[in-house]
């Protein structure tokens, strides 16, 4: 509140967020500020997940998380992902071909990281709380887990794509000896790792490599369980302007007024005018 009031007290205001961090104290900051909270603009699926969890919202929050502009993005967001892994898993002298991993999670994320590893000669078993999911991922030919421990008994390698806590404090031990554990989100929104702080003891083995021990236990995280791409600039090339774009618009509409109270996405109309535009610059 402070911040913003020294920032752009009385002045009408849209918050953009990136991971839902406003929810918590959205209703404190419409109330009490002095200015006026025109609404929220939210770009991730974790973020999507707490403003919708909100019994009420005190102001229009649009999502752009699941728009079809964003499949472009998560899509090589999902590739980066694999890409950054295997980059860390190499510089330690280790490979990735032909190993058992376990993706957490499928979404459009999720989805894309499946595929990679696949293609790239893992064998991989995909385990989502949603059996809708799951039976998705079954019919893409992968193979599937109704429970995290049973996911995690063989896996090699894990990667995390919940945006939601894939991994708890009893999690970790399920973990096979060795594994390699990457997030494609902030370390609290899916591994919690704090938990373990006085039990494994840490060890830096690179940069971007840490050793959990316990006796008779170990294992590998990559980047501090933060977005293992973020290592490499997470870069998706020009698709990313897809998603900005629809982040400039839904903006522009708050600040009209379009929306009311609740949760909102963008039509589809808006969509296909960014795609248009997107096509007349990049396509050349």
């Amino acid at each position: 509140m402070e911040y913003l009031e020294d920032t752009a007290g009385g002045r009408n205001v849209i918050l953009i967020d990136i991971g839902g961090y406003f929810a918590p104290c959205l209703d404190t900051l419409v109330e009490k500020f002095s200015g006026r909270v025109l609404g929220v603009v939210e770009d991730t699926e974790n973020g999507h997940q707490r403003y919708a969890a909100l019994d009420r919202l005190p102001c229009p929050v649009v999502s752009v998380a699941r728009s079809p502009l964003k499949d472009c993005e998560d899509h090589l967001v999902g590739r980066s992902i694999v890409f950054s892994t295997d980059a860390l898993v190499r510089a330690r002298g280790d490979i990735l071909t032909s190993r058992n991993a376990c993706v957490i999670g499928f979404g459009k994320v999720g989805r894309a990281i499946a595929q990679t590893l696949r293609a790239q000669d893992l064998r991989v078993t995909v385990h989502d709380t949603d059996p809708v999911k799951r039976v998705q991922a079954h019919s893409q030919g992968f193979r599937t887990s109704a429970s995290t421990a049973e996911a995690l008994r063989e896996a090699e390698l894990v990667l995390c794509a919940t945006g939601n806590l894939a991994l708890r404090q009893g999690d970790f031990s399920a973990l096979r000896n060795g594994a390699y554990l990457a997030s494609v989100t902030s370390s609290e929104d899916e591994l919690e790792l704090g938990s373990l702080h006085g039990l494994y003891k840490r060890t830096p083995v690179s940069e971007h490599l840490t050793r959990y021990e316990i006796t008779g236990h170990y294992f590998y995280v990559l980047a501090d369980g933060g977005a293992v791409n973020f290592v490499h600039g997470a870069a998706v090339g020009s698709y990313i302007h897809l998603v900005q774009a629809e982040i400039l618009a839904a903006t522009a509409a708050l600040s009209h007024g379009r929306f009311p109270s609740g949760l909102h996405e963008m039509a589809a109309p808006d969509r296909q005018d960014i795609a248009r535009i997107w096509f007349d610059y990049f396509d050349r």
